[in-house]
């Protein structure tokens, strides 16, 4: 049997990761960047570190509890870098990692294709919403 590097070994487990299986370490990744609040505290980020009061007066309606959340997951998924200064009072400030920023442009486009494409999204559901409200109702069993 060959003798593989530990490099080939990753190469080999990144390669059998298939989001599409429920066991896959990679859907739980999808399900973390797909939320919201992570969507906009990365963004919010994208220029430089912020404090906490800053994240939470920029990010309009996100409860101290979400964010608070929100922080400690990037933080553990090494997106961010949190760092406390002694001071009076404390002071915290949050920064993207290299991994974090890594996942920005994507994170960037999809926010930007939001606020592009809202218009005709909200034009869309109004469509639908009209044809099911004019459909008659399925006879059941």
């Amino acid at each position: 049997m060959a003798t593989r590097t530990a490099a080939q070994h990753r190469a080999d487990v990144r390669a059998a990761y298939d989001a599409y299986l429920a066991t896959c370490p990679a859907r739980q990744l999808l399900d973390r960047i797909s939320d919201k609040w992570v969507s906009l505290v990365l963004n919010a980020l994208a220029d430089g570190p912020l404090r906490y009061r800053d994240l939470n007066r920029i990010i309009a309606g996100v409860s101290q509890k979400m964010l608070t959340q929100t922080l400690r997951t990037l933080e553990r998924d090494g997106l961010l870098t949190r760092t406390v200064t002694p001071s009076v009072p404390v002071r915290v400030d949050y920064r993207l990692t290299p991994l974090g920023h890594s996942l920005l442009p994507v994170m960037a486009s999809i926010k930007a294709w939001a606020e592009c494409h809202i218009e005709e999204v909200q034009t869309a559901r109004m469509d639908y919403d009209r044809g099911l409200a004019a459909e008659p109702p399925v006879p059941g069993p």
